[in-house]
C-alpha cells in the first residue's frame, strides 16, 4: 500500500514541477417553477439587443435561491442546500469563444500565463512544502493537456491521463502540433484565472461569483440536479457535451479515433431557462471567489440569507491530498467533456472544484458578467461591450 502511495506521489509531484496544479430584447416562455407563493410563475428569457441590454448576454432575475445540494450524488463540499439572496445581472449566453479571445488579444497584445515561462513562486505554493525547485530548463511554457489511456486505469490517479505539455496554449490547445483554425465558435480553453480576468477586463465587465453562477445554471429550476431537469437524458436526448460511457469507452480510455474526445461549438444543446447555453459540460468555468471546500457549512449558518456573497477570503482545501490546504485555488463550475457518470459527475449544477489561478488546461474556460449599472455606465461613456 505505501509502495503505490508513493509512487502515486512521485507521479504526480512531476506533473505538479512541469506545470502547476493539474487540475433587441427578445422574450419567450421557457419553465415553469414555483413562486414564493407556491404556485407557478413562468421564466422568461431576456436577451440584450445592444439597446436595452449588452449584445450576447441574457437576464438573470433576482431572486432568492437554494445554494448548493442535499441530493444522494452531492459530495461534501456542495452541502448543505442553503438559502442565497442574489441581485439581477446580465450574463454572456455563450461561453468566451476562441474568436472573442482572439479579437482581446489582438487588440491589447496580451500574453497568456501558458505562453509565459512558468514562476517558481506560483508552482511552489502549490506543492508540498520542502519539495526542492526544478531545473531552470524544465520551466517552459505550456500547460496541462488531457491525453486519456490506452486502458482502463485507477481513476484515482489523474496524472495518468493530464500531461504537462510544453508549447500547450489557448492557440495550441492539446500542443504546438495542434490547432484552433475552424474552431472559432469552440470555447477557448487554456486560460488561467488571470487570463479570464484580464479579458473581462477589457471588455467591460467581470468574472461571476460562484453565487451568480449556481444561481444562472439553474435556469429558475429550485433544486434540480442538472441545468434542465432530474433526468440526464431526458426522453433519451443528449443535453450536454459529457463522456458519454454508452458511446465512448470507459473513462479516460481514447484508444477509438472514431470517437472525438474535446470541446464542441457553443450553443451545441439546448438553453438553460434563462437562456444560458453550456451551463453544464464542455468546459469548466472560472468564477471569482476563492474556493474553501466548507465554504457552503459556513454560509449555511447565517441567521438572515446572504445577499450577493462574495465568497470566502482564503482558500481551503483538506480533500486534495498532495497540495497544501491552504494553497490559492478559484472556484471552477459546469464540468466539462471529460465529466461522466462514472467519474466526476460535476455536470450537476451543483458540483464544485478549486483550481489553481495560475493554471490553464485543455478542457477549462470561462464567461463573464455584469450589472445593469455598468451597462447604463458603458453606453453613456459608449465603450462597447463584449459582443467583442
Amino acid at each position: 500500500m505505501k509502495a503505490t502511495q508513493t509512487k502515486h506521489k512521485a507521479r504526480l509531484v512531476g506533473a505538479l514541477l512541469l506545470g502547476g496544479v493539474a487540475l433587441g430584447v427578445a422574450a419567450s416562455t421557457a419553465y415553469l417553477v414555483l413562486g414564493d407563493d407556491g404556485r407557478p410563475e413562468a421564466v422568461k428569457v431576456v436577451l440584450g439587443d445592444g439597446k436595452n441590454g449588452p449584445p450576447g448576454m441574457a437576464w438573470v432575475p433576482a431572486r432568492e435561491f437554494l445554494m448548493g445540494s442535499s441530493h444522494k450524488l452531492a459530495q461534501p463540499n456542495e452541502m448543505p442546500a442553503h438559502k442565497v439572496s442574489v441581485s439581477g445581472f446580465w450574463m454572456d449566453v455563450n461561453d468566451v469563444t476562441n474568436a472573442q479571445f482572439r479579437r482581446f488579444v489582438e487588440a491589447t497584445g496580451y500574453v497568456t500565463t501558458a505562453e509565459q515561462k512558468p514562476k517558481w513562486e506560483d508552482l511552489k505554493v502549490q506543492l508540498p512544502p520542502g519539495t526542492p525547485r526544478p531545473n531552470d530548463s524544465l520551466l517552459v511554457p505550456g500547460a496541462m493537456v488531457f491525453v486519456g489511456t490506452e486502458s482502463e486505469v485507477s481513476l484515482r490517479d489523474y496524472s495518468r491521463w493530464w500531461r504537462y505539455v510544453a508549447g500547450a496554449n489557448w492557440r495550441h490547445p492539446q500542443g504546438p502540433a495542434s490547432s484552433i483554425a475552424g474552431k472559432d465558435d469552440h470555447p477557448v480553453v487554456q486560460v488561467s484565472y488571470e487570463d479570464a480576468q484580464a479579458y473581462a477586463k477589457w471588455a467591460g465587465k467581470r468574472l461571476p461569483t460562484e453565487t451568480e453562477w449556481e444561481m444562472a445554471a439553474r435556469g429558475g429550476l429550485e433544486q434540480a440536479t442538472y441545468a434542465w431537469g432530474e433526468e440526464l437524458l431526458p426522453q433519451g436526448k443528449a443535453m450536454a457535451n459529457i463522456w458519454d460511457t454508452q458511446q465512448q469507452q470507459p473513462f479516460p480510455v481514447v484508444k477509438d479515433e472514431k470517437v472525438q474526445v474535446g470541446t464542441m461549438p457553443v450553443g451545441s444543446f439546448s438553453p438553460n431557462g434563462y437562456g444560458l447555453y453550456d451551463m453544464a459540460g464542455n468546459v469548466w468555468q472560472w468564477t471569482s471567489d476563492w474556493y474553501r471546500a466548507d465554504a457552503f457549512k459556513i454560509q449555511a449558518q447565517f441567521r438572515k440569507p446572504p445577499v450577493d456573497p462574495a465568497g470566502p477570503s482564503d482558500s481551503f482545501d483538506p480533500d486534495d491530498g498532495i497540495v497544501p490546504v491552504g494553497a490559492p485555488k478559484r472556484v471552477t463550475r459546469g464540468g466539462s467533456f471529460l465529466c461522466s457518470d462514472t467519474y466526476c459527475i460535476s455536470y450537476r449544477t451543483s458540483a464544485r472544484r478549486g483550481t489553481d489561478p495560475m493554471n490553464g488546461m485543455s478542457h477549462l474556460g470561462f464567461r463573464t458578467v455584469m450589472t445593469t449599472q455598468q451597462w447604463k455606465l458603458a453606453q453613456a461613456s459608449k465603450h462597447g461591450v463584449a459582443s467583442r
